[in-house]
């Protein structure tokens, strides 16, 4: 992957781009908010790995930018761990996953990969349909009456989950380590915000809604009775 680094520690900026580097990938950094902004949009990298705590523009307002301008790049966002108010903002905005500094290398590069994988995973079904809602699984395509619905890779693959067993009820830390990968944190908050932006794009301005949510138990997409 073509993976573009915005962090404003520079030796911390070569000890990413170095790990992900040996992990076959092209990368490089940007040490300015401003600056990596412009590189994103003219480079459109497959991933962008995105610090919130930069000069001249902050991360958030990158992301942001990034997102207005219907840039598709995937964005795993590093914060500080006790930042959990800008993770929750990051992830509302538009970001895909979240590290949380310190951080492992390897746990940033498995993240990375992760992300990678998308449209990888064999499945049984190419097209996946819950009344007038169709999702395209090879060609990585999602449709509502006829109408295309962007999304992020995040939020597609969550989607993916609920729409290969319809009616079924999944539990938000079921689809945390389904759709994250993330064995030992389960973080319910992240799927709670990817449920409200599917939620914007999936149900707004419909009358029927599809995506639901079942009191003390979870997440299920049907027709309600």
């Amino acid at each position: 992957m073509h993976i573009l680094v915005i962090e404003d520690e520079p030796q911390l900026a070569r000890h990413v781009c170095s790990a992900l580097y040996r992990n076959g990938h092209e990368v490089r950094a940007e040490h300015d908010g401003a600056k990596g902004l412009a590189a994103v949009l003219q480079e459109a990298p497959d991933l962008v790995v995105l610090d919130l705590n930069l000069p001249s523009m902050d991360g958030l307002a990158v992301l942001e930018q990034m997102r207005q301008a219907h840039c598709t790049s995937r964005v795993i966002i590093l914060t500080a761990l006790g930042e959990v108010d800008h993770r929750i903002k990051g992830l509302k905005a538009g970001a895909d996953d979240y590290v949380a500094k310190p951080f492992s290398m390897d746990e940033l590069v498995a993240r990375v990969e992760a992300l990678g994988r998308r449209g990888t995973t064999p499945t049984a079904e190419d097209l996946l349909k819950v009344a007038d809602l169709q999702m395209d699984v090879r060609q990585r395509r999602v449709a509502r009456a006829g109408d295309t619905i962007a999304l992020s890779p995040r939020e597609f693959e969550l989607l993916q989950v609920l729409m290969e067993e319809p009616g079924r009820v999944f539990t938000r830390t079921e689809l945390s380590a389904r759709v994250w990968h993330r064995e030992h944190e389960y973080d319910t908050r992240t799927v709670e915000i990817f449920i409200a932006r599917l939620r914007k794009k999936v149900d707004a301005g419909f009358a029927v809604p599809l995506i639901h949510t079942m009191r003390a138990m979870g997440y299920t997409i049907k027709v309600a009775a």
